[in-house]
């Protein structure tokens, strides 16, 4: 019997959150069908079966070349660098985004349990928000055509590999020839763990195998550089143009580029392009995920709000990229009822004065409730903007899901968001008023004329707005392009609501009214785990 130490390399990276999943997703946006783009969702940490994954759904699709829209934090190297070359090989193109499902989530229980399985999803793809961070990179250098938006974050930083040490005893088994051992066998008989340790520098067998890579990619060099030089415990984003520079990117489209809802009437009609009769379901496309594959359900003209009484909270933007100075803002969600005002009021009146945007997702409701607050809104000198708020842990109201010193942890997004009827009352209210293009607002004739003119008009809001929702008939809903809400001066200018809640405004001189830093005991607590 032989005891003996050894020490086994292996990249072990902490826990990002749920595995890759990948399903195919058809558009749902308004007035796209018959013929509508395609594309494949990647959302999630990359992990050593992910590639199998992938590979699976590839098979299915029968040669289609479906583009891939990929969110994640990053994950396992390996792994990241086999879907690369599975993505080139299979000549896809890519683009950092996120996919708005209409319906339920993939993997929700009983999601489209009613439906013929092995069909597509139905949603929207969108930038703003999206990331492809650490080891996602390289999956994404794989895309023939590869496009990071204004409004997504690309972020490398260097690898960090954990080697675990091991005290293995032996069994070896010999015999004695001309005086002499000779070892017949040598087996492992048992192992025990004996600490680990990790190293934050990258090896040069490592720098050898990416840089290799990279090459074969036809991606520069600089992003190695970049790599190397961003301590494990930080993210570098890599800015648009230096992408550019480095080939990382080949060209500086948003991913409408790849998704957008009019790109199926080009001519040549594009690859992820399929044309469905309005009698007939799509063909069978297959997804891949842990829970068995649902299917789809029938495409609605924009996300509705749910029916329920407006919610008022405070909340924190979560991008790693703002930590520790981040915006903060109120999001207001749900119908308006004749208590909202006095609701806003008092979360007002508890933040202490300080001036945080509103960010408004509504299917409107009470109309005497929305001019007491959109007059409140004015008096307190609040900016709004309509998006929703994707909350990072939990749902506020939900059971168990509890603020932390009053703040909970989001992100804003403008895509399926609505401000329908008595919601445009009280956005008028706001001082900087903003709209986003993937944001829909509706308007249509509503009670109390003359206390709704007098109201826009001391709002300093243009006549043609009111004239606008009295030409809409109160069964029938008109929807406002962005040009028609500046002419009639509703919306101040054409940002989205990432001018006021943008994870890098708080590095804005004069920094916005709404970031904040975290005093020194919350701030460790609140900040997202480094990759």
């Amino acid at each position: 019997m032989l005891a003996a130490f050894g020490a086994a390399a292996k990249e072990d990276p902490p826990d990002y959150g749920p595995t890759m999943r990948f399903v195919v997703v058809r558009s749902s946006a308004p007035g796209c069908e018959p013929n509508c783009p395609e594309w494949i969702s990647a959302e999630g940490t990359i992990e050593a079966g992910t590639p199998a994954l992938f590979r699976r759904l590839l098979s299915t699709l029968g040669g289609r070349q479906l583009p891939i829209v990929v969110n994640s934090p990053g994950g396992n190297v390996d792994a990241a660098l086999q879907l690369g070359r599975m993505i080139r090989k299979n000549k896809l193109d890519i683009a950092v985004g996120i996919t708005e499902f209409s319906g339920c989530l993939p993997g929700t229980k009983n999601c489209r349990d009613n439906d013929a399985k092995q069909q597509p999803y139905s949603g929207v793809a969108y930038d703003s928000g999206a990331m492809c961070n650490s080891a996602c990179p390289l999956m994404f250098a794989g895309g023939v055509r590869r496009v990071v938006g204004e409004w997504a974050y690309l972020g490398v930083h260097q690898i960090t590999t954990t080697f675990r040490r091991e005290k293995l005893l032996y069994r070896t088994t010999y015999r004695v020839v001309n005086g002499k051992k000779k070892i017949i066998s040598t087996r492992i008989v048992s192992r025990k763990n004996a600490g680990s340790y990790k190293t934050y520098e990258m090896s040069k067998a490592v720098e050898k195998r990416l840089s290799a890579y990279l090459k074969e990619m036809g991606v520069e060099q600089g992003v190695l550089d970049v790599m190397k030089a961003t301590p494990a415990s930080d993210i570098r984003q890599i800015e648009p143009d230096d992408m550019l520079e480095m080939k990382l990117v080949t060209s500086l489209d948003s991913i409408d580029l790849l998704t957008e809802k009019t790109m199926c009437r080009r001519n040549p009609v594009p690859a992820n392009c399929r044309e469905v009769p309005s009698n007939a379901n799509p063909a069978e496309v297959a997804n891949v995920e842990t829970a068995p594959p649902p299917a789809a359900p029938a495409p609605a003209p924009w996300p509705q709000v749910q029916e329920q009484e407006m919610r008022l909270v405070v909340v924190r933007g979560s991008n790693p990229l703002c930590n520790p100075d981040c915006p903060e803002w109120i999001s207001a969600e749900g119908t308006i009822a004749a208590g909202t005002a006095g609701k806003l009021r008092q979360l007002l009146d508890t933040i202490g004065g300080r001036r945080l945007p509103v960010v408004v997702n509504s299917p409107g409701g009470d109309v005497q409730a929305a001019l007491a607050a959109g007059r409140l809104i004015r008096e307190r000198g609040l900016d709004v903007a309509v998006a929703r708020t994707d909350f990072l842990d939990c749902e506020p109201g939900k059971a168990g899901c509890e603020a932390t010193d009053g703040l909970y942890s989001g992100l804003t997004i403008d895509a399926g968001a609505q401000c329908d009827a008595a919601c445009g009352v009280m956005i008028a209210g706001g001082i900087r008023r903003l709209v986003g293009a993937h944001a829909h607002f509706l308007v249509h004739s509503m009670g109390m004329e003359e206390k709704v003119r007098a109201y826009l008009d001391d709002m300093a809001i243009g006549s043609g707005f009111f004239a606008a929702m009295q030409s809409a008939q109160y069964a029938k809903h008109r929807e406002l392009s962005q040009g028609e809400l500046r002419e009639f001066g509703l919306t101040t200018g054409p940002q989205s609501v990432d001018a006021l809640t943008g994870a890098t405004i708080c590095s804005s001189s004069p920094k916005p009214d709404n970031c904040r830093v975290l005093p020194a005991a919350n701030a460790e607590a609140e900040a997202p785990a480094k990759l």
